[in-house]
């Protein structure tokens, strides 16, 4: 029984060791091109957590950036030296690794003060200032709660409540939503 234990120990390890090689290799290439970037989604959510309450964090596959569109051209350039590579893919913008093309392991580029989807009620945010966590540059908890509420998804619902669990979605946070999202809140709230 311990041996299955320390294999999906092990197991866990290695997905999150991967996920930050990635992340590194993000940072390192962005700031070698003098680039501004916020990780969003699942990614942030679980630092921000795991920040607060080691250990309740939920593990991404890929991770989220939001990029200004106007640095696409550089942003591609940049990362290549990295072993990254830029695609566009079933209308996705995206960043993959050039040994291992995975759209599930991929780098997925949102774009600042574009809707990701025309049915969302709000733009991505644009690029202010940056949370950094294990050297990493995150969206303010602000912006991500926003971002959460917007696609509202079932994994969002989760990160949400991950997020509130973790006392970190109140005062100026909740404050700080619109009434449409403010509303979506609650209903995160209301579920079991």
């Amino acid at each position: 029984m311990a041996v299955v234990g320390v294999f999906v120990n092990t197991f866990f390890e290695t997905r999150v060791d991967k996920i930050f090689d990635l992340a590194e290799r993000v940072e390192e290439a962005f700031s070698s091109a003098g680039l501004e970037y916020r990780i969003v989604g699942g990614l942030a959510t679980y630092l921000y957590v795991e920040e607060s309450e080691p250990d309740a964090g939920r593990l991404t596959r890929d991770i989220d950036i939001a990029v200004r569109r106007e640095d696409l051209r550089r942003i591609a350039e940049a990362v290549s030296p990295f072993g990254l590579q830029y695609r566009h893919v079933a209308g996705v913008d995206m960043l993959v690794q050039a040994g291992e093309p995975s759209v599930r392991r991929a780098v997925h580029l949102v774009f600042t003060g574009e809707k990701v989807r025309q049915e969302y009620p709000e733009p991505a945010p644009e690029l202010g200032t940056c949370r950094r966590i294990r050297g990493l540059r995150l969206v303010p908890l602000a912006d991500l709660v926003r971002m959460k509420l917007t696609s509202f998804r079932a994994k969002d619902e989760a990160h949400l409540k991950d997020l509130d669990e973790a006392g970190l979605i109140a005062g100026e946070v909740e404050a700080g939503l619109s009434p449409v999202l403010r509303e979506r809140l609650a209903r995160v709230r209301a579920r079991e």
